[in-house]
């Protein structure tokens, strides 16, 4: 059966679906959350959020909106923010633009020092010019 109302798509990502798409996206769950099939009751005020999120390419339209309760709205954003900022980590890797650390990890070989056989410590570039006045001797 073809719809009869136009599906509402906001012209914005900000814009707020209109009290009637509300009602129906509250119909077309039967009044219950998709998340965890709980009722909506009078107390419960549903919160409408994108199943495809709009920073993944989701749209801002009716069929991408969802009905749950603020707790399920809480805990599905959380996990979101956490996998975006993977995302966005690894993608500043991959293009090389991920800051370097202020200071190295002690031992590292960018610290510049190294520990040597005896127990002793040395600089590395005072390492590599006794190398190298070991090997002219």
């Amino acid at each position: 059966m073809p719809r009869t109302v136009p599906e509402w798509i906001g012209k914005t990502d900000d814009a707020v679906a209109p009290e009637s798409c509300q009602r129906r996206i509250l119909a077309r769950q039967n009044g219950v959350s998709v998340i965890s099939g709980r009722p909506f009751t009078a107390k419960d005020k549903p919160q409408f959020d994108h199943v495809v999120p709009l920073w993944l390419g989701g749209s801002n339209r009716e069929s991408n909106l969802q009905a749950i309760h603020a707790d399920e709205h809480a805990r599905k954003t959380s996990v979101e923010a956490g996998v975006r900022a993977k995302i966005n980590r690894q993608q500043a890797k991959h293009l090389g633009i991920k800051k370097r650390s202020s200071r190295p990890m002690p031992g590292s070989k960018a610290s510049g020092l190294k520990k040597c056989m005896d127990g002793t410590v040395m600089r590395r570039d005072d390492q590599a010019k006794s190398i190298l006045e070991r090997s002219r001797a």
